[in-house]
């Protein structure tokens, strides 16, 4: 199978790393893009140009935008787990699943989701060390 062919549904294919953050800026705002992916670059003195440099000298940070890209902006169903490892612009997306309207996010969306993150993050820390997990949400921190 040709690359062409290869990657011909992917829509970050031909789509180069400035046009894409115009794409997910001029939707979002920068401020609904550090709520989402906390990456201080859209945080601290926020800029098309300063986004770019940064995120193509960081590989997990570009990862990360374009799977935010890919499956919130494009709005394409979540990836198999065959492809989860594989990085967004390598995916090879089934020719079935065409980009829809973007997704509507808000910093309210952003805050329940992050919650919800730190709490999984916290039960597979549990997890891990085979601590139990108080379900009050209760840390063992002495005030």
């Amino acid at each position: 199978m040709s690359n062409e062919i290869k990657y011909k549904n992917n829509p970050l294919h031909s789509v180069g790393l400035k046009n894409l953050l115009i794409e997910i800026v001029d939707q979002y705002g920068f401020e609904i893009l550090f709520a989402y992916l906390n990456i201080n670059c859209f945080k601290t003195n926020p800029s098309i140009e300063s986004s770019v440099k940064f995120l193509k000298k960081t590989d997990w940070a570009r990862i990360k935008v374009e799977a935010f890209y890919l499956y919130e902006f494009k709005n394409l169903p979540k990836v198999s787990s065959d492809q989860f490892l594989i990085p967004p612009r390598e995916r090879v997306i089934p020719e079935d699943q065409v980009p829809v309207n973007p997704k509507e996010l808000s910093l309210d969306d952003a805050k329940i989701l992050r919650e919800k993150r730190e709490n999984n993050s916290v039960e597979w820390e549990a997890q891990r060390s085979g601590k139990s997990i108080d379900p009050w949400g209760n840390r063992n921190n002495k005030t």
